[in-house]
């Protein structure tokens, strides 16, 4: 059997849990307008869907120019919550995570981000968590031309780490991740503990593994010894 060589995670409900954050905008917005506010489950089930989704759900609205409009608004109170005032972002790495980070680097291998997530928004919350400097490889969708579930950006990671798409794993809370991963060659992990909708299945993403929490992967790690499964 061959070794492990990387670990590559999405962003938003696989590595950090920011959707705090995306409550506190989603809900100040919807004030705003004179709206009731929204229930925080609901905007944190949507969070992987991303701004415009969570605009479309939140106001009700078609796409179009107004819809354009109140996502450009968010991501206005976006930046100001996590770039200029980063005292108030709520986000941080899922139980778990660190010490896989930790068990992940005393193998000397290497790990990073593939995330969707604009590239401004992702660095500055890793950097947040003190783990920007940690990563071997960070890929956002200005990096690529054809962000996931095209493979592009998963395949940049393995060449900027260093690592084999076959030998590498990649975790992730959409069934995008799971697409892009699988097209790529790569491992595939499914985080059932992401932002997954109710009406959603991952076990219908067809995953190589399946876990409930960060800590199980490494648990499923050690049970393989790390090393590709046959």
């Amino acid at each position: 059997m061959s070794a492990i060589e990387g670990i590559f995670f999405d962003l938003d409900g696989t590595f950090l849990d920011t959707a705090d954050d995306f409550i506190i905008i989603v809900n100040r917005l919807l004030d705003e307008h004179n709206y009731p506010p929204m229930d925080e489950q609901l905007i944190r089930q949507h969070v992987s869907a991303g701004s415009r989704a969570l605009m479309k759900l939140a106001f009700k609205l078609p796409h179009g120019d107004e819809l354009e409009a109140k996502r450009e608004h968010f991501l206005r109170y976006y930046d100001q919550l996590i770039q200029n005032d980063s005292r108030h972002t709520s986000a941080s790495p899922y139980p778990g995570i660190v010490p896989l980070v930790s068990a992940i680097e005393d193998r000397n291998l290497a790990w990073g981000i593939v995330t969707n997530k604009p590239k401004a928004y992702a660095h500055s919350l890793m950097a947040q968590a003190g783990l920007r400097d940690r990563c071997h490889a960070f890929v956002c969708p200005e990096d690529v031309s054809t962000p996931k579930p095209d493979p592009e950006s998963l395949l940049l990671a393995c060449q900027q780490a260093g690592c084999s798409p076959e030998k590498s794993v990649y975790i992730g809370d959409h069934d995008r991740d799971i697409i892009a991963g699988k097209k790529a060659g790569m491992i595939t992990i499914a985080a059932h503990y992401g932002y997954i909708l109710p009406d959603e299945n991952p076990f219908d993403w067809q995953a190589d593994v399946n876990i409930a929490n960060a800590g199980e992967l490494e648990l499923w790690l050690d049970r393989i010894n790390w090393e590709v499964p046959a």
